[in-house]
């Protein structure tokens, strides 16, 4: 047994992969034929030596090179996927893992608004502090908040982002597990609700709505919100059912207008443009 211990030492003390161009040099030491570095050192005097072997295995700078990249690209492949695994579970459409801030045309005057959330999310997270995105349909406050997300998904900071017709399907389908599913929803860093106020307005619709936000408020983590509707509707409520959601979205979330024309108008516009000169070109 001594002897398969003292075998298997002295194969670990040897300086690894040898080169055609590695060569003995003056100190005795093996050294990389390329940087020219030792690849092996003498044990420093004084200190015991290893079955009575005087030297151990270092690595040259080729070796430390090679191995800091090796480092780097396992580290981006776990990197890779984990985000990857994270954006399955935040979006329920795949075309919004594309929604980031490289791809932002610039058109709307709020996406440093959207990159000073991300800049200093920390202190967002820590002082339970979210975003109420209101104007008119189309002028990219959907597209904004999925910056957001995928910008602290790349992080590696779970975020999930739904919207209530999907959540009051989920809760309808899975009653039983209402508060657990509830809980769910609590436990990401960051929800994000998309097209607030487009569900539907029953009493049962209300209550489970008004349950979400209350719990996301109760576990003082932050919450970014989406809607059509204006700031008047949000501080008029038609009703003590929805005043209760509305303050409490209030409370939570600062309000960042969005106005101007309906991007997807604006897009349209653009292909139809695009269409007229093509057709001159053909005739």
């Amino acid at each position: 047994m001594n002897e398969m211990i003292e075998e298997t030492v002295k194969n670990m003390m040897q300086p690894g992969e040898r080169t055609e161009e590695d060569y003995i040099g003056e100190d005795g030491l093996l050294h990389c034929g390329k940087c020219h570095e030792p690849k092996e050192a003498y044990f420093d005097p004084g200190k015991d030596m290893v079955f009575g072997m005087k030297k151990h295995p270092r690595e040259c700078e080729c070796r430390r090179k090679k191995r800091k990249e090796e480092e780097q690209y396992r580290e981006q492949q776990r990197h890779e996927t984990a985000v990857r695994e994270l954006k399955s579970r935040c979006f329920s459409e795949r075309a919004m893992q594309e929604w980031t801030f490289e791809k932002d045309k610039g058109i709307s005057k709020n996406t440093e608004t959207a990159r000073f959330y991300v800049k200093h999310w920390e202190r967002m997270k820590e002082e339970n502090i979210g975003y109420l995105f209101w104007g008119v349909v189309g002028t990219g406050k959907s597209y904004l908040a999925g910056c957001i997300a995928n910008a602290l998904l790349e992080q590696e900071i779970p975020v999930r982002m739904t919207n209530f017709a999907e959540v009051l399907n989920d809760l309808s389908a899975n009653f039983s597990d209402k508060n657990e599913y509830i809980k769910n929803l609590c436990r990401f860093p960051l929800l994000i609700l998309d097209d607030f106020g487009m569900e539907r307005g029953t009493e049962y619709g209300l209550e489970q709505i008004y349950a979400v936000i209350d719990s996301r408020y109760r576990s003082g983590k932050p919450l970014i919100v989406t809607t059509n509707l204006t700031l008047h509707d949000l501080t008029h409520p038609q009703d003590t059912a929805h005043a209760r959601i509305y303050d409490r979205l209030q409370e939570m979330c600062v309000p960042v207008q969005f106005k101007g024309e309906s991007f997807r108008k604006l897009t349209a516009r653009e292909k139809l443009d695009r269409m007229k000169e093509s057709l001159k070109e053909v005739r």
